[in-house]
């Protein structure tokens, strides 16, 4: 499955603004697709079987079948560097090659000049849709601020943490109920994780290695794009109500 599957109709037609020219967008503001999903992933360590772009590629894939399924938005392309430690004093996931990380204050100037990027050119809202677990908090103080500066404007910023529920304690209960144990489905890298990737592109999951190894929690040698279908439309249309809700002004 390409990034832009299930996102691309004809030319000029694309959900994805990095594949649009300066007057498709503008025409496409102009008609009414004024949502701007900022998508934020991150690059660090899945473990020997998957690779270290998984946060990046599936939130730009999950925020196209997203955009798609609201009519009125559009994905804004993804960030691919968050915080994950300090360099000097190296924790966590930055132990392992490939974890590449930003200060705090980095990531929230980056994605607040984003946000107010977007907004100069027509957008009225700025979704902030985040995979990874260290930029929920980020996300909702950089919207915070925006809503502050874009007082009296019809401009508002959203930090849906829905889409990050959805697709670690939602998916999660799901697997549950369908007789996975937690210390399967894991945290990071373990099923859920996996079938989530081998849903959205298989190509990054290396099948001859899914065991439970270092950088990884939970046990992923179950995981199948199937069950990860499941986690995918939960996802999707969790988030989508959940934006719907957002930019209802009331």
């Amino acid at each position: 499955m390409t990034a832009g599957a299930g996102a691309r109709g004809e030319t000029g037609g694309s959900v994805f603004i990095e594949e649009l020219t300066w007057t498709e967008l503008r025409d496409q503001i102009a008609a009414g697709k004024t949502i701007a999903i900022v998508p934020i992933g991150g690059t660090e360590q899945n473990g020997p079987h998957m690779a270290v772009g998984k946060h990046n590629l599936r939130v730009k894939l999950l925020a196209g079948k997203i955009a798609a399924a609201l009519g009125t938005a559009l994905v804004a392309p993804v960030l691919a560097y968050v915080p994950e430690g300090e360099v000097d004093r190296p924790s966590g996931h930055l132990r392992f090659p490939g974890t590449i990380t930003v200060p705090e204050e980095t990531f929230e100037k980056t994605i607040e000049s984003a946000a107010r990027s977007l907004q100069l050119h027509g957008f009225r809202d700025i979704v902030f849709l985040g995979d990874h677990g260290s930029t929920q908090t980020g996300e909702e103080a950089v919207a915070r601020r925006l809503n502050r500066l874009w007082a009296g404007k019809p401009a508002r910023a959203h930090a849906v943490v829905e889409y990050y529920r959805a697709g670690e304690a939602g998916f999660a209960r799901l697997l549950e109920s369908r007789g996975y144990p937690a210390s399967e489905i894991g945290t990071h890298a373990g099923l859920a994780d996996t079938a989530l990737m081998m849903a959205l592109d298989p190509a990054l999951v290396r099948t001859d290695r899914l065991r439970p190894g270092e950088g990884v929690n939970g046990d992923p040698h179950r995981a199948t794009a199937e069950l990860g279908a499941l986690g995918v439309d939960l996802v999707v249309d969790e988030t989508v109500a959940a934006i719907k809700q957002a930019v209802t002004r009331h």
